[in-house]
């Protein structure tokens, strides 16, 4: 029955001089109210829910294709894991670089004007161009250069802006891999050190490198990537120089070439110690580094809360409690290298 004619039948109780209301009349129109009130609640109800939810966005600001595979899949499953369904509770919006560095800022503004809940960024770089770009949106780090020292927060306690999530020990990790190179090939005394110029962290990573290499004995060679075709020319300044073995620094830059750079380290039969188990799994020989998919897992974890209204401010960042030494046997094969079996015992991964 419309409105209108409930109205009109509930006012003829009062309203009609003729009619003389008496305890059945009085207990009829009750019923009537009752009867408008349950109609109309349940009205509501199916107009609420036939509205449809919103669902979270979540963006994703990273390198390259092959990253998803490696870092956003183990995100994206955590995410199945606690209960967000995309499409039905949840879309992701995914901008990556390709090795071009420089688009970033630029495709951080796009996920601005996506209005996007919760920016997850991949890598140093792209932590780098949130802090400068993104001012207001929540951001997860999925991993980084040491967050500290770079500025992108003030403490792990206390982030203290709108970026939180996960971040690396620091540069010192890359003293740890020339540790490990060294124990690789015992009698090494020459490293090539590859670079690049565009990558903020690659300077500190590099001091970090250098006394170890004085206490080791050392010597390193250290050459500047600026581009796609100074490869070549760094791979035979190290020949030239008679390195032993060699070194890649991190960033969103070499990642998008890692085929090449393993490719060129096999033409000169160099054994090389990667900061990327990407490099490992593309033919490179080794590479020893925080377990980026169970940070991804864990960043999946901390979005979870920022979109159940926690302020990223208030949650700490984590750095990593696991490490992978993954070494390749096929790449040792290539090269006509033998991994000491002192090394290869303390794998985490092999691949035969």
């Amino acid at each position: 029955m419309k409105k209108k004619y409930w109205v009109q039948w509930l006012d003829s109780f009062s309203d009609n001089p003729k009619s003389k209301s008496g305890p059945a009349d009085e207990n009829l129109k009750w019923v009537g109210i009752v009867a408008i009130a349950v109609t109309y609640a349940l009205c509501g109800s199916v107009a609420l829910a036939q509205q449809p939810k919103k669902l979270a966005r979540v963006c994703y600001l990273g390198g390259t294709v092959a990253n998803l595979l490696y870092n956003f899949n183990p995100f994206r499953e955590r995410l199945r894991e606690i209960g967000y369904v995309e499409g039905q509770n949840i879309t992701i919006e995914i901008r990556h670089h390709e090795g071009k560095v420089e688009r970033l800022p630029e495709l951080a503004t796009e996920l601005v004007r996506l209005n996007c809940d919760v920016i997850v960024t991949n890598g140093t770089d792209a932590a780098l161009t949130a802090k400068n770009a993104i001012k207001t949106i929540p951001v997860v780090m999925g991993f980084s250069a040491d967050a500290v020292t770079l500025g992108i927060v003030s403490s792990l306690a206390h982030p203290g802006g709108n970026i939180t999530g996960m971040t690396d020990v620091g540069a010192e990790i890359a003293g740890k891999r020339l540790e490990l190179l060294k124990e690789t090939v015992p009698k090494l005394s020459r490293v090539a050190y590859l670079r690049g110029t565009s990558y903020e962290i690659a300077d500190a990573e590099l001091k970090e490198v250098e006394p170890v290499a004085r206490f080791l004995r050392i010597g390193i060679q250290s050459l500047e990537v600026k581009g796609p075709d100074d490869f070549e020319r760094a791979f035979q300044a190290a020949t030239k120089k008679r390195a032993e073995a060699l070194m890649v620094s991190t960033g969103g830059f070499f990642a998008f070439h890692t085929k090449r750079i393993v490719e060129l380290a096999v033409k000169s039969r160099l054994p090389a110690m990667y900061g990327n188990v990407q490099y490992v799994d593309a033919g490179g020989l080794m590479s020893y580094t925080a377990d980026r998919k169970e940070q991804f897992r864990r960043a999946a974890e901390i979005v979870d809360k920022i979109l159940k209204g926690t302020n990223p401010a208030d949650i700490p960042v984590e750095r990593p409690k696991k490490f992978d030494l993954v070494i390749n046997l096929i790449a040792a094969k290539r090269i006509g290298f033998t991994v000491p079996p002192n090394v290869l015992v303390r794998a985490t991964r092999v691949i035969r």
